[in-house]
């Protein structure tokens, strides 16, 4: 079947909530994904930040193939071996001291936000806890999570949302304090927010942050959802500033591919969720936590974190370059393998990302005209290279039709 009959059957049968690109794609290999007509594209979105170690890593797929034959689901009234090792790995790794596993982002999210509210109910029996969070963020589409998504153009149709939510602006301390009241019971960010555009946290903003909440005990959560898992050269993104957080959110990578996502907290904020208080059928079951130790594995293996900061640096260096020789590219950012070249207005985004996705190179858009760049973490000098031509390619294309 040619992939004009795959996208038929599929627009007869799935909801229309996403705008495909006209491409079905069947394998992957490395750094590169090839569609049902044999075409290659080097992939510098990862499936969104996912694919940390590419397709088709052997021993990634053989720990997955294992697990499958030993035990997939059992239900969280048991204990199984890969969510005890995993949940230890990752307590270890966060310094935080408990851990929730759930089946996505949004879910760890939602989880967050009942473990704040609860926490807050515990000390004082009030329902009326508000958080703050902020403009431009992004935290998920189900209810909860995207109530604490400050993108108006997200919530509009699906108000009345959860309540008590105030947004501040990213990177401003003061914007923060004129929030806070009595009733503040968390602050929610991304370290580096991720689709409202690639900002990265500045250092004394997450200082400040730190700060004002241990003062009126004010929980501090990070998203770490995308910028986490090695993606900008540390295992979790605020490990670069130095400020840890009460309570973290993980997913995308965390599992590689399975679905799987996790919530982790301090002790002290921890206990405040007791039996019956939260729960998920599928979160933390053996396959997806066999997926999580894999991952981890990789990650003390194959000294991916070393590898970020070196590409990821030298395509720092690659996109700052192209903004002194193109005026339309107005401004770089990121962190690591997380990074995003900045469009002027008048350049229309969509078509130049269908450019670059003809020509063989997969990358998103991000927040305003920004152009997305989350490849896999193990990429080379000569993939960003390849990335480059293909993109200078596109837009001389580009120009020539201006």
């Amino acid at each position: 079947m040619d992939s004009k009959k795959y996208i038929d059957v599929a627009e007869e049968n799935l909801l229309h909530t996403y705008n495909r690109y006209q491409i079905v794609m069947e394998k992957g290999e490395g750094v590169y994904l090839y569609d049902t007509d044999g075409k290659k594209y080097l992939d510098f979105g990862a499936g969104i930040a996912v694919f940390a170690f590419g397709y088709g890593n052997k021993y990634y797929n053989e720990s997955v193939k294992n697990q499958v034959d030993k035990l997939i689901h059992t239900s969280n009234y048991f204990y199984n071996v890969p969510a005890t090792f995993a949940a230890k790995r990752l307590v270890k790794l966060s310094g935080l001291d408990r851990i929730f596993f759930t089946n996505s982002g949004t879910e760890a999210i939602e989880g967050a936000i009942k473990l704040a509210r609860k926490y807050a109910y515990l000390k004082d029996g009030c329902t009326d806890h508000e958080i703050i969070a902020m403009h431009h963020s992004f935290h998920g589409r189900s209810m909860g999570a995207l109530s604490v998504t400050g993108n108006a153009k997200y919530q509009e149709a699906f108000k009345p949302l959860i309540g008590g939510v105030k947004f501040a602006e990213y990177n401003n301390i003061d914007s923060v304090k004129a929030l806070v009241n009595e009733k503040t019971c968390a602050i929610i960010l991304e370290p580096v927010q991720g689709e409202g555009g690639i900002y990265p946290a500045k250092a004394e903003f997450l200082t400040e942050l730190r700060a004002l909440c241990d003062e009126k005990d004010i929980l501090l959560i990070f998203d770490e959802i995308q910028c986490g898992m090695g993606r900008t050269g540390k295992m979790f993104a605020w490990e670069n500033y130095g400020v840890k957080p009460d309570v973290m959110t993980l997913a995308k990578a965390l599992g590689c591919g399975v679905p799987v996502g996790a919530f982790l907290a301090k002790q002290s904020v921890a206990e405040a969720l007791v039996p019956g208080d939260h729960g998920t059928t599928y979160g933390g079951n053996p396959l997806a936590c066999a997926a999580i130790e894999a991952v981890l594995d990789l990650f003390e293996k194959e000294n991916v974190l070393e590898n970020v900061k070196h590409v990821g640096t030298y395509m720092a260096k690659c996109f700052d370059e192209l903004v002194s020789e193109k005026e339309y590219i107005t401004s770089h950012r990121g962190i690591g393998l997380m990074q995003g070249l900045v469009f002027d207005e008048k350049i229309d985004l969509g078509k130049l990302i269908g450019k670059v996705i003809d020509k063989g190179l997969i990358v998103f858009s991000a927040g305003g005209n920004v152009m997305r760049f989350v490849p896999p973490l193990i990429i080379t000098e000569k993939d960003v290279d390849d990335m480059m031509t293909i993109l200078k390619a596109s837009l001389k294309e580009m120009e020539s039709e201006m």
